[in-house]
């Protein structure tokens, strides 16, 4: 009788040590930081869009638009003319075409767009319809007034 309880009492203790130990591993698994989200967020491509003087930053969309994009500008900075539309847009022809993947997005100021697969567009307003997200200005500041009326000259540049 006495092995019996002794081993029922062995057999609780190893199995009470054992989920002890699982629990310390577990808890030994280090979250995610803050410090690793923000260096994720960190990582998203940077382009520097100059309009008319005015220089700004934007982040690119994660898709191969924007990669494609990238690649292009990597190989030197890009000058493009573009038109205003319906005073609420900059459109212009990129003189070659990006894989598209378009969706109904409605856009807002900052926003960058392709079109058509071959144009690119800046929004200083808003608009409804099928585009592909190919990035957005981080800070508005100036934004529109540098878009301003009529026909605008951009450069786009790789940050770095």
């Amino acid at each position: 009788m006495k092995n019996r309880k002794l081993s029922a009492m062995l057999a609780g203790a190893l199995a009470a040590a054992m989920l002890l130990m699982g629990c310390a591993a577990a808890s030994s698994q280090p979250a995610a930081s803050s410090s690793e989200t923000e260096s994720v967020e960190d990582t998203a491509m940077k382009m520097k869009i100059e309009v008319n003087g005015s220089l700004f930053t934007a982040t690119l969309a994660d898709n191969a638009a924007a990669d494609a994009l990238a690649d292009w500008v990597e190989e030197g900075p890009v000058t493009l003319e573009l038109s205003d539309y319906a005073g609420f847009e900059k459109v212009g022809p990129l003189g070659r075409s990006l894989p598209a993947s378009d969706s109904q997005t409605t856009t807002h100021a900052g926003d960058i767009v392709l079109y058509q697969g071959d144009q690119i567009v800046l929004f200083y307003g808003s608009n409804s319809w099928s585009y592909t997200r190919l990035g957005r200005i981080d800070d508005l500041t100036g934004w529109e007034d540098a878009l301003g009326g009529g026909d605008v000259t951009i450069t786009l540049s790789l940050e770095g």
